[in-house]
């Protein structure tokens, strides 16, 4: 409810103003005089508006309203002044000096003061509503300013966390970089004792094979074969430790043909065990055509060698051309076979340096599908695996098809008609 601040030492007066103005529901708060009136401003400074008569004993109107507007608070509050008719331009302009805003002659109107009341009520709430307004402006504003500051300290907080790491990337680089030269330094100084031994075992197979006992030839054939792992192991890792140094030596690759090539040697190589192998349509890609024999007989070996003796054991490779997120297109190579398979949850393990999952009588260093990866990210592109156990494997190659030139950049270039 608007408060109003009535002050007159007549308490008819006051009783009069009081019920002219209870028909529009206001607080009337009356004070008998200037110091009550002052007393009341002490504690309450919420008033909408003060009428307060001008001749008072003790304390004049224009006295009372200077003192209340020495303090900051009461300084918005506007009073009328009550005044008789006869009263003079010079005490009227005294008046206005003070503070007043407006007056009102004596015998009072009602209608007339119930009007002018209105009015300054009317421009308290709208004044109100502006101060409210204006409060939660400077609210939103330090909010904002807040929200901005935490920005730009998150911000800055980010581009710390980006410079570290990319220091970190950069201290893995080199890492990886001097990991490969110290992989292929350390498995080149290895061949030359391991020469010596299979140089050395092959002679005593040649020149004493005859004088040796069976224990004897038994040692000598783990030592051959023992040799025969090692070199291959070896040759693994050098090849491993090379693959960052290839990356500009594309071609033009047809996969169709280099796959040709690959099956005439597994099927020599495996001629004693019955595979049924089909292949699709694979895409001519640029690449480094070395890799890519690696990565397929790698794939292919994998496949038979963890092949079920149940089942007439079968490999399909096939291409699929996909549009991937952000408008990258990929080449989908599949081989798939229907071996011994894995938990799917180790299909992260499987890519790992040394892992295999198998251990069973088949041969195998667990660099192979390693290998597989390093290659397929070289070019740019990501391998995958499904797999369920006794039911099979899939292996999912992706390469990314770009358009530009493979020598300047080091990316890849596959041609869409191909697919």
């Amino acid at each position: 409810m608007t408060k109003i601040l009535v002050v007159d030492d007549r308490a008819d007066n006051l009783l009069s103003i009081e019920s002219i103005l209870e028909k529009d529901n206001y607080d009337i708060i009356k004070a008998t005089s200037g110091r009550n009136a002052l007393k009341i401003l002490l504690s309450e400074f919420d008033f909408a508006l003060i009428l307060m008569d001008v001749k008072m004993p003790e304390m004049s109107g224009f006295e009372t309203a200077s003192l209340i507007y020495e303090r900051q608070k009461l300084k918005n509050i506007p009073i009328i002044f009550i005044t008789a008719h006869d009263y003079n331009e010079e005490n009227i302009f005294k008046g206005y000096k003070v503070g007043a805003v407006d007056y009102i002659y004596k015998p009072i109107n009602p209608e007339y003061l119930r009007a002018k009341v209105k009015v300054f009520i009317e421009l308290y709430k709208k004044n109100q509503q502006l101060v409210s307004q204006e409060q939660k402006m400077i609210a939103i504003t330090k909010n904002l300013e807040s929200e901005i500051n935490e920005r730009k300290l998150s911000e800055e907080k980010i581009q710390g966390l980006n410079l570290q790491l990319l220091q970190y990337i950069e201290k893995l680089e080199t890492a990886n970089k001097e990991l490969d030269r110290f992989a292929f330094m350390a498995s080149h100084d290895l061949q030359e004792p391991l020469r010596k031994i299979r140089t050395f075992a092959d002679r005593l197979n040649t020149n004493y094979s005859e004088k040796l006992d069976v224990d004897a030839a038994k040692y000598l054939k783990r030592i051959e074969y023992s040799a025969e792992k090692m070199q291959n192991l070896i040759q693994d890792i050098l090849t491993f430790s090379k693959i960052a140094n290839n990356m500009e030596n594309y071609v033009e690759v047809d996969l169709n043909s280099l796959l040709t090539d690959i099956l005439t040697e597994i099927n020599a190589e495996h001629s004693n065990v019955s595979i049924n192998i089909i292949t699709g349509k694979l895409p001519t890609i640029y690449s480094n055509q070395l890799l890519m024999s690696t990565l397929f007989q790698n794939l292919l070996n994998n496949a038979i060698k963890y092949r079920r003796d149940d089942v007439q054991h079968q490999i399909k490779i096939y291409s699929e051309f996909e549009e991937g997120s952000s408008d990258k297109k990929y080449y989908r190579i599949y081989v798939e076979d229907n071996g011994i398979g894995f938990d799917q949850k180790y299909s992260d393990q499987i890519f790992k340096m040394f892992t295999r999952l198998h251990q069973n009588n088949t041969e195998g260093n667990g660099i192979g599908l390693a290998l597989c990866k390093k290659i397929v990210e070289t070019h740019k592109g990501y391998i995958s695996v499904r797999s369920k156990e006794n039911e099979g494997t899939t292996f999912i190659i992706s390469i990314p098809f770009e358009t530009q030139n493979p020598v300047k950049s080091g990316n890849i270039i596959a041609n869409p008609s191909e697919n």
